[in-house]
């Protein structure tokens, strides 16, 4: 299935997004539902063309933890080394943003990239602690996100907070997709002023994770209790580069969908 977020005339709902994922969305219906994704789907019996609300973030998430260099690609491109074991680190909840808001380029940086990346909801109530197995089963779906990063921040700061927490930076959506085989799946990111003219900037497979998605999934909850709504993003593949004002970036996983979120200058 696939869980969405959205405003209509009535207000914010969740729902269920219906029809082939290939129809684009004035081919799609997004059936409301009375509950959260987590708990059993009620339907209301409303429902409306996707074309005609707007998406929002598909979740709330009390915190979303990234982590670095999970692509061997990505690590060499910056110089770095491939971790040992996962780097991660936490980005806001106030970075959270959903599909088509303005990713705001802040005036502290000079450099503002993308970073296309698989992301991870997490389910379940209370996981701490999981073996492989747990963690599989505490996943309930996965999304698409950006973790818009200030590079040049990120070196001069020698952490990582400031460089990935700024409001915005967090763009996530369009959906949850849940029962996907994550093992292999193209992770793309276009950026352009023409959306009929986009320029491909990067291009990987998740099967070319460092640690895969159970390990990451484990790795969190031995350091902090995972709950419903929390996200994790899988880190990204080579190809990073700045993005500015008047420009759209679209980042896609296989088999979930396309994030799009222009790019403007904050005064």
């Amino acid at each position: 299935m696939r869980f969405a977020r959205f405003v209509h005339a009535g207000g914010v709902s969740f729902g269920v997004v219906e029809g082939e994922p290939g129809s684009g969305a004035s081919g799609l219906t997004v059936a409301e539902i009375g509950s959260l994704p987590f708990e059993e789907v009620r339907f209301t019996g409303q429902r409306w063309a996707l074309a005609d609300v707007r998406l929002l973030a598909p979740i709330f998430s009390s915190k979303v933890i990234g982590v670095g260099r999970n692509y061997a690609d990505h690590a060499a491109e910056l110089g770095n080394d491939v971790p040992k074991e996962p780097l991660i680190f936490i980005k806001p909840s106030t970075s959270v943003i959903g599909p088509n808001d303005a990713i705001r380029l802040p005036p502290q940086s000079q450099q503002v990239e993308h970073e296309a990346e698989l992301a991870v909801v997490i389910g379940a109530t209370g996981a701490r602690r999981l073996d492989r197995a747990g963690a599989q089963k505490a996943i309930f779906g996965y999304t698409v996100g950006n973790d818009v990063t200030a590079r040049d921040l990120q070196r001069s700061d020698s952490q990582w907070t400031r460089a990935k927490g700024f409001d915005s930076f967090c763009p996530l959506g369009p959906w949850i997709t849940t029962d996907l085989d994550i093992q292999d799946l193209e992770v793309r990111c276009e950026v352009g002023r023409d959306p009929q003219a986009m320029e491909v900037r990067q291009i990987g497979r998740t099967k070319d994770m460092v640690f895969d998605v159970p390990t990451l999934v484990s790795y969190v909850s031995h350091v902090m209790t995972l709950l419903p709504g929390d996200v994790i993003l899988t880190g990204t593949p080579a190809g990073v580069s700045p993005i500015l004002p008047g420009e759209t970036v679209s980042v896609s996983v296989q088999g979930i969908g396309e994030l799009r979120n222009p790019v403007v200058a904050l005064d």
